[in-house]
């Protein structure tokens, strides 16, 4: 690979005993190397780490050892060449759609009619146009989201960062999400890291799909998906999608197993 846009080197976490345990290994030390304008799925079991090494990335928790480098440069805290979307729907809900989605660019202080003209865009990018003046008590869970990915995508940060994000979605809507967030990555050709435990998600979405283990969390596997763009819905059901499929299936339930028996 050339020169990596993220790179990860062998970073770990262990949480802190709490009292009278034991300290929680969470993140064995690992390594990834995510090229520029990737799309990389992580998938692992519940509690494998796959959330704590993306907010690692994201420079909201700090590794017990190892670093992660941006651009050559090392992620020591939040900052708007990140942006996070979480499965939880995290908008300010004082504030309307399209205030949500111009948030970050009036903390850059950037001018009125510039931020204006962003957000026009991003409503039309994310089907939200007609809703820019709803609060956010007022949007079905999806529309929610696709709030939360417009305000991250109009800060144009240099890699979107996504955990579980539409977890929480009807399999209709999640699968409309998918989509519509495909669709943005392939016209805008933006690096993603996005996390799931979901194996159709995975593979659907993604240039490449790195398995991790149960906890502690190491990669296990890295597996390139080589299926056309731009991806339609239908290519789910292609003897190629059933094979990346049985693969990545055997590789997840070997590790489920080993947790269940762990507990």
């Amino acid at each position: 690979m050339s020169q990596a846009k993220l790179l990860v080197e062998g970073v770990s976490r262990v949480f802190p005993a709490a009292r009278g345990g034991k300290p929680t290994r969470a993140l064995e030390p690992v390594d990834l190397q995510v090229g520029a304008n990737d799309f990389i799925t992580i998938l692992g079991p519940s509690g494998c780490g796959k959330s704590t090494l993306l907010r690692i990335v994201a420079g909201l928790d700090r590794p017990s050892s190892g670093r992660v480098l941006l651009d050559g440069r090392p992620v020591a805290g939040p900052g708007p060449d990140r942006g996070v979307v979480f499965q939880s729907y995290t908008l300010f809900p004082w504030l309307t759609v399209a205030e949500n989605i111009e948030f970050g660019l009036r903390e850059k202080g950037m001018p009125a009619a510039e931020r204006r003209g962003i957000v026009e865009a991003y409503l039309d990018k994310v089907g939200l146009r007609g809703f820019e003046g709803h609060y956010p008590r007022q949007l079905s869970g999806g529309m929610q989201q696709r709030t939360a990915i417009a305000r991250a995508l109009a800060n144009d940060p240099e890699i979107l960062l996504l955990d579980e994000p539409f977890g929480a979605l009807d399999n209709q809507t999640r699968a409309l999400m998918q989509e519509l967030l495909l669709g943005i990555w392939e016209r805008e050709a933006k690096t993603v890291l996005f996390v799931t435990h979901d194996i159709e998600e995975a593979i659907f979405m993604a240039s490449r799909v790195v398995v991790m283990t149960a906890r502690p969390g190491r990669i296990k596997a890295d597996v390139r998906v080589d299926l056309p763009h731009p991806r339609h819905y239908t290519i789910k059901t292609s003897p190629e999608f059933s094979a990346l499929k049985a693969q990545l299936t055997e590789e997840i339930r070997a590790e489920a197993v080993l947790a269940a028996a762990e507990h």
